[in-house]
C-alpha cells in the first residue's frame, strides 16, 4: 500500500487504549517522502544515498546519487542547500550536513575514477542541446542514460557554463568541474565548443536531430543605462570574467565598486579582494531584496568586502559615482531624492542577469518574455514542436545550479516521452514526513560535523578552496545523523513493542509484515515507529484477518 492510498488516519487520541478483539483500525507499513528529498530541486533521493554512506558503501551511494544528479563533486560545493533547510534534524540540533557528504562521495568518485553504472538500449533518436551549462549537461546526461544520441553546442571555450565563467576557483576548483563533465563525455555525449547556434532549425535539420533542448545560461547583464563621462573603467560581470583570463592589471590595487545584490556580485568582490584591491558591493534594495543567501554575504563581509544596501547608481562624473539613497516600500525600492558621492577606479555591473534568446525570435510559435526567458507548456515544450527549454531560459527569480539540473532531468523525461511517442506522466508524490509525525524514543543528540574553513585573512591571499571537505570518518558519522524520515530502517521498534507478537521480521533489507490474525489494532507499533513508516488506517469493511 502506498501513502496515497490512505483516506483519513484514525484519531489515535480518541482511542489511545487500544481496541481489543474488535479491531476498527489496522497498522500498515508505508513509505513517506523525506523532507530533504522533497526540497531538492534536482529530485535527489537523498535519504537513499545517505543510507549507503552510513554503512561506508560510497560506491553504491555514488550510483544512487547520480541516478538524479551527475555532479556530486560540484554540487557538494556550490549548491544553495534547500534540502538542509527542510531537514527534520533542525528541530533537534542542526541539519544533517548533506552537501558535505555529497561532496565527499563526489570526490571519492573522482579519486577512484568511478563511472556511471547503467544499461540501456539505443533508440536511434538524436537530441540537440544548446548550452553546456548545468541544465544542458544534466539533460544530455539523462537522455544518454535513456539510450538517445546527444550532442551539445556551446558558444564558450569550455564546458560548464556559469560554473566555468562565473564561479571562482576558491569555491569550485576547475579540476572538479572537468572531471565530472568528462564522465558525461565518456558516456558518449559529444560537446561542440566555440559554436554559437544562431539558427536552431537549420542546425536541427543539418544534424538530423529529432528534438532540441534549449538551456543557455543567463550570461548577460542588464544595461542600467545611467549617465557617465568615461572617467572610470566600467565593465559588466561577464566581460570582467573574460578579461581576467588575459589581463588582471586593471583590477590590481584599485578601488572597485561592484553593483548588484546576488551571489555573482559577491563572488566578484571576493575576487577583487584577492587582487589586493578595495572591494565594495552596492545594491539598490534592502537585505530582504538581495538575491544572495545570507551565508554568501557573511562570507564576503568576513573577507573584508564592504556591503552597502539601499544605494542606487544615478550617474558618474569626474571619477565619482553618484548614488541615490533608496528606501524599501512594500518589497520594492523607491528613491528618496537624497544623493551621495564616492570615489572609485572601477565599476563592475553585476546586477540583473539576463538570457540572450535573440536567436529564437525567428522561430514561429515561441513566446519570449521581456527579460529574454521563454514560455513552455506542461510538457516543458516551447511553442515550436520538438523544441524544449529549461534552466535560466525560464522565468524565475531563484535561479540556481540545482534548479537547472532538475530542469534538465525533467526535460529529459518529457523529451524521451516525445521521442518514443509515450508521453511522460509525472507520478504522484508521497506525503512528506514532517517532524511532528516522528516518534523519537531514542537519544538523537549528535552535533553536526562542520567543515573547516580558511581564516578570512588567509583566504584572501590566494584562490585556494576556502571550505574543506569532510574526512571519511566525519562523512560517515554525518550520514548516520539522518533520521530516515518516513521510511523504515529496521530499528525493531515495532517488533519489540507489539504485545501480540503480530509483527514478522522478513530478514535484513526486507523489513517486516503484519499478522492481522493476531493484531488488535492497539497502535503501539505506530507509536514506537521513530521515522513514521507506519500509519493507522480504518479497518477495511468486510475483510478477513490475514498476514500482510
Amino acid at each position: 500500500m502506498s501513502a496515497t492510498d490512505i483516506t483519513k488516519p484514525v484519531d489515535l487520541l480518541t482511542h489511545a487504549e487500544g481496541t481489543g478483539p474488535k479491531r476498527f483500525q489496522r497498522p500498515v507499513y508505508l513509505d513517506f517522502m523525506p523532507p530533504c528529498n522533497s526540497a531538492c530541486p534536482a529530485g535527489e533521493n537523498i535519504q537513499a544515498w545517505l543510507s549507503f554512506a552510513q554503512g561506508g558503501d560510497y560506491f553504491q551511494a555514488f550510483q544512487k546519487l547520480v541516478e538524479d544528479n551527475p555532479f556530486p563533486g560540484i554540487m557538494g560545493r556550490v549548491c544553495v542547500k534547500p534540502c538542509e533547510t527542510g531537514c527534520n534534524r533542525n528541530h533537534i540540533d542542526n541539519t544533517v550536513n548533506i552537501h558535505a557528504v555529497e561532496r565527499f562521495i563526489g570526490d571519492e568518485a573522482i579519486k577512484h575514477q568511478w563511472q556511471v553504472n547503467y544499461s540501456t538500449t539505443f533508440t536511434g533518436k538524436r537530441v540537440m542541446v544548446v548550452g553546456a551549462g548545468p541544465g544542458g549537461l544534466s539533460a544530455a546526461y539523462h537522455l544518454a542514460r535513456m539510450g538517445h544520441t546527444v550532442e551539445i553546442f556551446d558558444a564558450g571555450k569550455h564546458p560548464g557554463g556559469l560554473w566555468w565563467t562565473g564561479v571562482p576557483e576558491y569555491r569550485l576548483p576547475k579540476n572538479i568541474l572537468d572531471a565530472e563533465v568528462d564522465r558525461i563525455v565518456k558516456m558518449g555525449v559529444k560537446i561542440h565548443l566555440n559554436y554559437k547556434v544562431t539558427d536552431v532549425l537549420r542546425e536541427k535539420e543539418s544534424g538530423n536531430f529529432d528534438a532540441v533542448y534549449l538551456s543557455t545560461g543567463a550570461q548577460l547583464i542588464h544595461d542600467e543605462n545611467f549617465q557617465h563621462d568615461d572617467s572610470i573603467h566600467i565593465i559588466d560581470a561577464f566581460s570582467f570574467f573574460n578579461e581576467l583570463k588575459n589581463n588582471t592589471s586593471p583590477y590590481m590595487h584599485k578601488k572597485v565598486l561592484v553593483y548588484g545584490g546576488g551571489k555573482l556580485a559577491l563572488y566578484i568582490a571576493r575576487i577583487i579582494k584577492r587582487f589586493g584591491s578595495g572591494a565594495s558591493v552596492y545594491f539598490y534594495g534592502d537585505k530582504k531584496m538581495m538575491p544572495a543567501y545570507d551565508y554568501e554575504t557573511e562570507d564576503a563581509l568576513a573577507e573584508g568586502v564592504q556591503v552597502e544596501l539601499l544605494k542606487s547608481i544615478h550617474h558618474i562624473e569626474n571619477k565619482k559615482i553618484v548614488l541615490e539613497k533608496m528606501k524599501a516600500e512594500k518589497g520594492k525600492a523607491a528613491g528618496t531624492g537624497e544623493f551621495e558621492s564616492i570615489e572609485a577606479d572601477v565599476l563592475i555591473n553585476a546586477n540583473k542577469q539576463e538570457v540572450d534568446s535573440g536567436f529564437l525570435r525567428s522561430l514561429p510559435g515561441i513566446k519570449i518574455n521581456e527579460d529574454g526567458t521563454v514560455v513552455i507548456d506542461a510538457q516543458r515544450m516551447t511553442g515550436y514542436e520538438g523544441i524544449f527549454a529549461g534552466g535560466d531560459m525560464l522565468p524565475g527569480e531563484n535561479r540556481s545550479s540545482t534548479i537547472a539540473i532538475g530542469h534538465g532531468k525533467k526535460a529529459a523525461r518529457y523529451i524521451n516521452g516525445y521521442l518514443m511517442d509515450q508521453p511522460y506522466q509525472k507520478p504522484d508524490k508521497h506525503p512528506t514526513a514532517g517532524y511532528r509525525k516522528l516518534h523519537m524514543w531514542y537519544k538523537t543528540e549528535a552535533p553536526q560535523k562542520e567543515q573547516d574553513k580558511l581564516a578570512p585573512a588567509v583566504a584572501v591571499q590566494s584562490f585556494d578552496e576556502v571550505i574543506s571537505g569532510l574526512s571519511e570518518q566525519e562523512a560517515r558519522f554525518e550520514a548516520q545523523r539522518c533520521l530516515s524520515c518516513g521510511n523504515c530502517f529496521e530499528c525493531d521498534g515495532c517488533f519489540g513493542a507489539c504485545p501480540e507478537d503480530a509483527i514478522i521480521k522478513l530478514g535484513k533489507g526486507n523489513r517486516y509484515k503484519f499478522n492481522y490474525n493476531a493484531c488488535t489494532g492497539c497502535a503501539v507499533c505506530y507509536e514506537q515507529c521513530p521515522c513514521h513508516a507506519i500509519e493507522m488506517i480504518p479497518e477495511p469493511v468486510n475483510t478477513t484477518n490475514d498476514v500482510k
